[in-house]
């Protein structure tokens, strides 16, 4: 019975993910095909509302991603004329993901950047307390405590995939945001984010942008590590947010929420102001390469 309904679901996931699949390129009068330009570009800012994702001394995810996103969508309209900038949201509100990739997918968008800020779980630490006597020794008395994990930095962009396991934690943390929305279990096909078998069928919806979203986040990396920022690579993932994006699209964490360096450089506007140039040069980057 398990193999007939993996069988079952495996055909509904291929045919469901051949709906994002861009059809060929419009054709001029002369039968050639139009030329490709970038018209639409849809800027996620990560989590919203009662999803505040990463906490830091000083600031929450949600808040950093928003300022973030909208200082990045002014800026493309300053400076890339003639492109249309969507947000997910533009005020402190809760989107579900499927949502957001729903709204580039309608929109049809060119390009798809999600803005998130990492964080690492707490670490344990062992500390004395005092000491007892033990067999005619002197031995020390533990107390075991969870403390934040402040040490970690750098920046990593996420495409579509199947994460490996040393990948899963990220992967689980950002999917747990479906949790917060209601029928979820309708809204993502039964898709569970704590089962690790989810995974599996979620990666057979990738898109077919996979090799334009890695070459874009390969961009976005490459410019953090220009400005002195330590970059953590381009990572595949199994993340909701991209998993049906019907055009390339990426997931960046701009920096560890939970170091406190990062977080007060994230919260700063010259940090930021770095960041969205970071983003703009690599939209132009991969505008020009891609556009024929």
């Amino acid at each position: 019975m398990y193999n007939i309904r993996l069988s079952i679901t495996f055909l509904i996931l291929v045919l469901v993910s051949t709906l994002f699949i861009s059809a060929a390129p419009p054709m001029k009068p002369n039968g050639k095909p139009q030329e490709y330009r970038m018209r639409t570009i849809v800027i996620d800012a990560g989590h919203g509302a009662h999803d505040t994702g990463a906490k830091g001394r000083i600031s929450v995810e949600k808040d950093v991603a928003l300022q973030v996103a909208l200082k990045l969508g002014r800026a493309i309209q300053r400076d890339m004329k003639g492109i249309n900038v969507i947000y997910t949201r533009t005020t402190d509100t809760f989107i579900p993901l499927y949502e957001r990739i729903g709204l580039a997918n309608s929109k049809k968008a060119d390009l798809f950047i999600s803005i998130h800020c990492n964080s690492m779980p707490n670490v344990k630490k062992r500390t004395i307390t005092g000491y007892r006597r033990r067999n005619g020794r002197r031995v020390p008395i533990y107390r075991t405590t969870s403390v934040p994990n402040t040490s970690t930095r750098g920046t990593e962009t996420f495409v579509s995939g199947y994460g490996r396991l040393d990948e899963q934690d990220a992967a689980v943390r950002e999917n747990a945001s479906m949790l917060l929305e209601d029928n979820y279990k309708d809204n993502y096909e039964g898709f569970d984010p704590k089962d690790p078998e989810s995974y599996i069928i979620f990666s057979l919806m990738k898109n077919a942008y996979r090799d334009q979203s890695i070459k874009f986040a390969s961009f976005i990396e490459g410019e953090y590590v220009k400005t002195g920022r330590g970059s953590r690579g381009v990572k595949e993932l199994s993340l909701a947010v991209l998993a049906r994006a019907g055009m390339p699209a990426v997931l960046t964490e701009i920096g560890f929420i939970s170091n406190p360096d990062e977080e007060r450089y994230l919260n700063s506007s010259s940090g930021q102001e770095e960041v969205v140039n970071n983003l703009l040069t690599a939209i132009k980057s991969y505008k020009k390469q891609t556009e024929n």
